[in-house]
């Protein structure tokens, strides 16, 4: 693994994949570096950078639990450094969370390597850099110290680091940690996700939700309309519907100007159906997303939708009986209230020098964890308008400011 460094015109070596295991980076870019040289996109295993991550921590004397998906070819990984003047309090705490893979680089233009880090100028490219490998370097760099405090006695909160799987693709790794520490009878006191957030505060964002809806009609001759059901026409009256549902709950009188859209979105994404122009089709597909304030559920969208989709069904089923309209739900990503947060914002707002809060549309794993009644906040190196884009990079200096703030973390866990 190499990281190439054009200030320099040349390359600086940094580990591989095959390095010793006691060889490990001693800083965060170095960290960050490694960790991009994994290919962690979705549709792959992260299990070579899980087990990498592992023989570290145990390096550093630390157990590590691992949870795995369903056909085992990815895990999540959680690891405590333990406080208390005997280094064996691992409940409580704070957690330091963030996912390990990355959205993919199909049909992107980069001009360097998208998996081999490069240094242009003051940033770092390559994919992950600031979605969320930055992070991820930054709080492996800090273990070390935690180490050194805990074997002192020194550490009066324990430090968790827990890194998930797809989290790119509906979160689908953290809600395995989450069970896996309610049965172990671990509860955080506080989280802090580490999406980029220029280092920023953000104490909410929306929730998630994605529907298919398949619309069954009946074929039929175009010269027979009669005979037949369209199903394009009855996917295009129930679209027509969630773009008027939409429109209404964008002047609901509780929305939340501190996000950049206000109110609780609906959106529809992608259609397809018929398969020639002379027959009456009898399919269509279509899926739209809701983005919901953390105030409102999907009940305040499905329910009306649901009455809309039994009135076109009878509409359909008095023409032919065996016509329909299915609706399923491919996604679901809850929000993340500051409703029970204050205390750890006062925390980050103290050790950032900033006050500001800032609430966003995008979903992270934080939903889950506050639904798990763990208070969180998201705060990380690097921008989101860089994430998911060709020649994605986060800023050298973004890197020394999440350093400097995980340090200041640490100080605040450790006792005087």
């Amino acid at each position: 693994m190499t990281v190439i460094n054009h200030n320099k015109g040349k390359e600086r070596a940094t580990a591989t994949a095959n390095y010793p295991t006691a060889n490990y980076p001693a800083d965060s870019i170095d960290w960050l570096t490694r960790l991009i040289a994994f290919d962690t996109v979705s549709r792959h295993s992260n299990l070579a950078l899980i087990e990498d991550v592992q023989a570290y921590c145990e390096q550093l004397g630390l157990t590590v639990d691992l949870t795995f998906n369903d056909v085992k070819n990815k895990a999540n990984l959680f690891v405590t450094v333990p406080a208390g003047a005997n280094a064996d309090d691992v409940n409580h705490g704070l957690v330091l969370s963030g996912h390990t893979d990355v959205v993919p680089v199909d049909g992107q233009d980069w001009t360097s390597e998208p998996f081999t880090a490069t240094i242009r100028g003051d940033k770092l490219y390559g994919r992950g850099a600031c979605d969320m490998k930055g992070f991820i370097a930054c709080a492996l760099t800090l273990l070390p110290q935690a180490v050194k405090l805990s074997n002192a006695g020194q550490l009066r909160r324990p430090l968790h680091l827990a890194l998930s799987f797809d989290e790119e693709v509906g979160c689908l790794g953290a809600p395995l940690i989450l069970a896996d520490l309610k049965a172990r009878g671990i509860t955080p006191d506080y989280c802090i996700v580490g999406e980029p957030t220029n280092m920023a505060m953000v104490v909410a964002h929306k929730g998630i939700a994605v529907y298919r809806c398949r619309v069954h009609g009946k074929s039929a001759h175009s010269s027979l309309t009669k005979q037949g059901v369209n199903a394009i026409s009855y996917a295009s009256r129930l679209i027509g519907y969630v773009d008027e549902l939409a429109e209404e709950i964008s002047y609901r009188s509780d929305n939340d100007a501190m996000f950049d859209v206000p109110y609780s979105t609906l959106s529809v994404g992608t259609i397809k159906g018929g398969t020639a122009t002379n027959i009456v089709p009898n399919l269509c597909e279509f899926t739209f997303d809701y983005r919901n304030l953390p105030h409102m559920t999907q009940d305040d969208i499905l329910a009306p939708i649901q009455a809309k989709v039994a009135e076109l069904n009878a509409q359909m089923q008095a023409r032919a009986a065996d016509t329909g309209i299915e609706l399923l739900q491919e996604e679901s990503v809850p929000a993340m209230t500051d409703s029970d947060s204050a205390e750890l914002q006062a925390l980050i707002a103290a050790l950032t020098g900033d006050d500001t809060r800032h609430k966003v549309a995008y979903a992270t794993e934080g939903g889950q964890f506050t639904n798990s009644g763990i208070p969180t906040i998201i705060c990380g190196p690097g921008s989101i308008e860089q994430a998911h884009k060709a020649d994605e990079y986060v800023a050298l200096s973004e890197m020394t400011r999440c350093d400097e703030f995980l340090q200041k973390l640490l100080n605040s866990c450790a006792s005087n």
